[in-house]
């Protein structure tokens, strides 16, 4: 066996999508969005939003549309957004797919049932968010949703930010 120093996945230089590239240079909020409907969960890791202030505020967001919270969400029409922290990493990972989650992700940590969705324990702050788009456009490769912020619950702000720039994660 020979561990490469690059990765083996990865397209050559030549190949790959400057826009993506571009993208991958901003700094950006890794959230978790969650819902619920008919008994069941959908979560994914969601690091493409933006919250505007206002009355109501809102989050918008580009969703795969292919993934199970996007599917779900529209069913439901509600969802939770969660702002992860140093901590989330693995659990970041877990809902992006990207990493094993035995039993499935929700296993990772606690949740507290709302009537948004469910919502991650320990995270510091999260918003209990209603759809406002009922046929989300697509932009791009995904699907841009536009949620009403209902509720918002913030706890101590004394753990870093998880961020994701360049394809990795870091801390603020």
């Amino acid at each position: 066996m020979t561990i490469h120093g690059d990765h083996p996945f990865l397209p050559p230089e030549s190949d790959r999508s400057p826009v993506r590239r571009l993208r991958g240079r901003l700094p950006s909020p890794v959230g978790l969005w969650t819902t619920g409907y008919d008994g069941k969960r959908a979560g994914l890791t969601v690091s493409s939003m933006l919250v505007a202030d206002g009355d109501p505020g809102a989050v918008i967001g580009l969703l795969d549309p292919d993934s199970d919270l996007c599917e779900m969400l529209l069913k439901a029409r509600t969802a939770v957004v969660a702002l992860l922290g140093e901590p989330h990493r693995q659990l970041a990972d877990a809902f992006g797919y990207v990493a094993p989650a035995p039993g499935g992700p929700f296993r990772m940590i606690d949740w507290t049932e709302t009537e948004w969705g469910p919502a991650p324990v320990g995270v510091s702050a999260w918003a209990g968010c209603t759809l406002t788009t009922p046929d989300p456009p697509e932009v791009g490769w995904a699907v841009q949703v536009q949620l009403e912020i209902v509720h918002v619950e913030l706890a101590a702000d004394d753990v870093p930010a998880l961020v994701h720039r360049r394809g990795r994660y870091a801390t603020i």
